[in-house]
Order: structure tokens, then sequence, then C-alpha cells
């Protein structure tokens, strides 16, 4: 019986080389969003902050700087009249002006969305509005809103009414607000617009096999398949209502008797009128605090109404 002997010989170690950092590859995405993160920093960041700071102060634009606290907080909400009625005027335009803004948006989206010829000239001059200074929109409409000369009293005069004086009536002013703030809405129309583009149109074609009518598809189909295109939409149209300030501030100035004088304006007269920056600040921050809150709200109730493409789940909740 032969014995074999196997020999083995040692493989000599390998070194493994530690690889170098790219540094460049790694910093160069950085370097082309670098302008937006110093433009970030200087001009959004760094201001919320400041004024953070600013307002538990009593900080004249000229004069001495004094540490108050929550004093400013604490007057708006009990020595100053101003600031509930500024918040309730703003209320009442957030509730006019957000489900209107969203119903008419996707109503001419929708229309812009049919097979249509020139459909890219409507699609142009829907948007153009948007586009438009606040200052010449001011102008357009005051023209428009003129209770002696405007277009819309002419207009009302030509089927026998009698228009109002609108931005003189304070049953009307806030009710003009509206109107003119849904001029500029290209922006939304387009985000709708490109969000119906998105509906596969086997959906539509399946149930019209299935006999659905064009009311059944809007409601089964369109809006839970645009539900994240509304909800975005939605908290934008919040954000606006509770900024609103250019036209008011040019059209009426907060009148008649204050019935156009949003929060807005109210923190802008504190900062720019009355030259109490930190006061002026606290405002801010709780205009900031009520649309934090606002949206929160809406993101959290989402689950309920918004539909995601390939979520196994029927409004938001397990089936």
């Amino acid at each position: 019986m032969k014995t074999e002997t196997i020999v083995t010989r040692e493989q000599p170690a390998m070194t493994v080389q530690p690889k170098k950092m790219n540094w460049g590859a790694l910093l160069t995405p950085y370097l082309f969003i670098l302008p937006w993160i110093i433009g970030f920093l200087a001009f959004t960041l760094g201001p919320m902050l400041f004024s953070l700071v600013m307002s538990f102060f009593d900080w004249p634009v000229v004069g001495e700087v004094t540490f108050v606290g929550l004093d400013n907080y604490v007057n708006m909400f009990t020595d100053d009249p101003l600031f509930w009625q500024s918040l309730w005027v703003t209320i009442k335009f957030a509730l006019l002006f957000v489900p209107l803004n969203l119903i008419i948006a996707l109503f001419l989206a929708i229309m812009l969305n049919q097979k249509v010829r020139a459909s890219g000239f409507f699609r142009t001059v829907f948007y153009l509005p948007s586009v438009i200074s606040g200052v010449a929109l001011a102008m357009i409409w005051a023209w428009v809103y003129d209770g002696e000369y405007g277009i819309f009293n002419y207009l009302l005069s030509l089927i026998g009414i009698t228009g109002p004086d609108w931005l003189n009536d304070t049953s009307w002013a806030l009710v003009a607000m509206v109107i003119a703030s849904l001029w500029g809405q290209g922006s939304m129309v387009l985000i709708f617009l490109a969000g119906l583009k998105g509906i596969p149109e086997s959906l539509y074609e399946a149930a019209s096999i299935d006999g659905a009518g064009t009311v059944h598809k809007f409601f089964r189909i369109t809006l839970p398949m645009i539900s994240p295109t509304l909800l975005f939409n939605l908290i934008m149209t919040i954000i606006s209502a509770f900024q609103q300030l250019s036209l008011a501030l040019l059209l009426t100035g907060g009148g008649p008797l204050q019935s156009t004088y949003f929060y807005a304006m109210y923190a802008y007269d504190n900062a720019f009128k009355y030259f109490k920056m930190g006061y002026a600040s606290a405002n801010s921050w709780f205009m900031f605090l009520i649309i934090l809150v606002l949206t929160f709200i809406v993101f959290k109730t989402s689950g309920g109404w918004v539909y995601y493409e390939g979520d196994n789940r029927k409004g938001g909740e397990e089936a």
C-alpha cells in the first residue's frame, strides 16, 4: 500500500491597497447646488432664524433694542384688537378662496386636457395671468371694479342689474379680493393638467366597457388618481390664502372699515409702517405656526382620501 504525500505550498499573503477617495467626484454634485445652498442659508433660513430672535425683543428700526421675552406674543393675544380682526378676515378669505381655487383650477385643467385643436394656445392663455406683476394686476382689477366706469358693473347693467361699488362696499370688498385672487392660477392649472396626463387611458376604457358614465369616471377614476396632486395644490392654496397681501394693499389698503385687512397686511404694517420689527416678527411666527398646524392636519387626514398608484390600500386604509 502506497502512501501519497501531499505537499502544500503556502501562498504569499496578498496586501489590499486602500482605495483612494475620489474627492472630485464626491464634491462635484454639491458644487452644482452650492448657489442654491448659499441662497437658502442667506435669504431664507438665516432671516427666519433672525426673525425668531427678534420676536423676543422690542426692536425699533431706530432706537435701543430691549429684551422683552414673550411680551410681544402676550400683547398680540390680549391687547391688540387688530390682531383678531385681521385673523378673522383672513380666515373668511381662506374659506372662500381655497375651495373655489381648487375647483376652478381642476375644471380648467380638465377642459385643457381634452383633445381639441390649439390646446397649446389655450394653455398659454390660461397661464399668462400668473406671470403678470402684482402691481399691473392690481391696476387692471382697479379698473374692472370701478363703481362708475368698471367693466363688471357695465356687464351687469346690460342685464338690468346695478352693480355695487366693489372696493368701497364692506359687503363686497372681500368677495372682490377673492375673485381677483382667482385670476392668477395658471401654475395650479398646469400642475393639475400634469396629474391628469398621468392617468392611464386603459382605466377609462375599462370603465366605459362596464357602462360607467362621465360623473362615475370622474369620482371613481379621475379624483383618486390625481389625489396626490390635489393634496399638493391644497397645501399650496392654504399657504397662499394666509399670505395674501399685495392685491389688498394696492386695491383697498385694508378698507373699507378694515373689511380686507388681512393678517399679512397687519404684520406688514407693524414692520414697515409702525417700525415695530420685534412685534411684526412675532406676528409672522404666529402665521407660520397657523400654516404649520393646518398643513399637519391636512397630511394627517390625507391617508383617508389620497391614493398612490401601487398601494394595496383603498382610501389610505387597509381593505
